[in-house]
């Protein structure tokens, strides 16, 4: 069941805690993610660790989860052979695993993720963006996904990790009529997105958007959430989403994490000054960090 109140309207009134890494909760739950669907293969083979790894967060007081979807398409599921009827059901299964998993909270709202093109292509290229592709080809890439998204019922899209102002013009061209509010969060370095160009130029795009509820970043380094929260406030004057990730790096190499973990609970104060009314992790950010964060929320 849909909470009472429209997500939009939480936003207006509080800063809501999101959920953290699903990937890196799934793993510890003994998952095998080394596929080139990652935790959306779970959608046919595990569902039940889907919902278990969201339940967690839940626990852990995320009243916003996204679901399992961010590396779910139709061509990715063509390449294992899933009929389009079939990719669409499991696209429809991430938002209903999430919203399973919020059964009985009393206000938990469901985001399904529609990642970058790169993504898909499984190689690192969402973290470089400028895939060569027009916005137009993009537009068509995401519309069939969104589209079946849109058709589960979530109470907003997240359209996350983009690396670039030509998929974001993309994606929001794809989004624009599908009945749910979403929310637009590019991966960024610094003060620019992945692909180089300005945050300021970047968020304007989403600016006069009426569908666009949050603009902000996620999976990035924790100590460039800050400037990057100022940029998206001022910029657009719309409540601004972060979720950045542990601060460890992955070598693509050794398929390892490398580094230590910086992602710091306490910032989530200065986030929240700057503007941010949807806060949470990705990456490496699990139950336990996103208890620490709603903890410091609260204070």
């Amino acid at each position: 069941m849909k909470p009472a109140r429209t997500l939009a309207a939480a936003l207006a009134e509080e800063t809501l805690v999101l959920d953290g890494g699903l990937s890196n909760q799934l793993a510890d739950q003994g998952c095998d993610l080394s596929d080139d669907l990652w935790s959306a293969r779970l959608l046919a083979d595990g569902p039940e660790q889907i919902e278990a790894a969201h339940a967690a967060y839940v626990r852990a007081g995320a009243r916003v989860l996204i679901t399992s979807s961010y590396q779910a398409t139709y061509e990715g599921f063509a390449r294992r052979g899933v009929p389009r009827r079939e990719a669409g059901a499991l696209l429809a299964r991430s938002v209903e695993l999430a919203r399973r998993a919020a059964a009985g909270e009393r206000e938990v709202w469901v985001a399904a993720s529609v990642g970058p093109y790169g993504a898909m292509l499984a190689d690192g290229s969402e973290y470089r963006g400028r895939y060569g592709l027009t916005v137009a080809e993009l537009e068509r890439f995401h519309r069939p996904r969104i589209e079946a998204l849109a058709a589960a019922g979530p109470d907003a899209l997240a359209l996350e990790t983009v690396p670039d102002t030509v998929e974001a013009e993309a994606l929001l061209r794809a989004a624009d009529g599908c009945g749910v509010p979403v929310w637009l969060s590019y991966s960024i370095t610094g003060e620019h997105t992945r692909a180089g160009q300005p945050l300021a130029e970047a968020f304007a795009l989403a600016a006069g958007a009426g569908q666009v509820i949050a603009v902000g970043i996620n999976c990035c380094e924790p100590a460039d959430a800050g400037r990057a929260v100022e940029i998206a406030a001022s910029v657009t004057g719309k409540p601004v989403v972060v979720y950045p990730n542990s601060g460890e790096g992955w070598d693509a190499e050794t398929r390892s994490w490398r580094g230590d973990a910086t992602f710091d609970p306490a910032r989530v104060r200065s986030w929240q000054r700057a503007g941010a009314r949807l806060v949470g992790g990705c990456c490496r950010v699990g139950p336990a960090d996103i208890a620490r964060l709603g903890a410091a929320l609260a204070r």
